[in-house]
């Protein structure tokens, strides 16, 4: 994948993951349906809550590396293992865009 492929795929991800954080956002801040009296429903509320804040911080995750795949495109360090410095491999990258770690190193941590 050459730079210019590596950048639109990045950038495609991004306003994909920046619109489902945005919906998720306004989820958490928007809710207006009223509380349920029922305990068995507030507890299915307050988990349905969790798994929305946990979308959330993961999107927030996907896009600082996103970021960070950008700015090792821009430096010329995109292909290269942020750990260890040997080539990550085109396969690779073509199916995690945003990695910054080889096979090698991903499997250590």
């Amino acid at each position: 994948m050459n730079a210019e492929a590596a950048k639109q795929a990045l950038l495609v991800k991004q306003a994909e993951i920046t619109s489902r954080v945005e919906r998720t956002h306004k989820h958490i801040h928007h809710r207006e349906e009223p509380v349920s009296a029922d305990f068995s429903e507030q507890v299915t509320e307050m988990e349905n809550e969790e798994i929305i804040h946990a979308l959330d911080e993961e999107g927030r995750v996907e896009l600082k590396q996103i970021q960070r795949a950008l700015q090792r495109l821009e430096k010329g360090e995109y292909e290269l293992c942020s750990t260890c410095g040997k080539d990550i491999g085109q396969q690779r990258l073509e199916a995690i865009p945003e990695t910054e770690l080889c096979i090698a190193c991903a499997s250590k941590v």
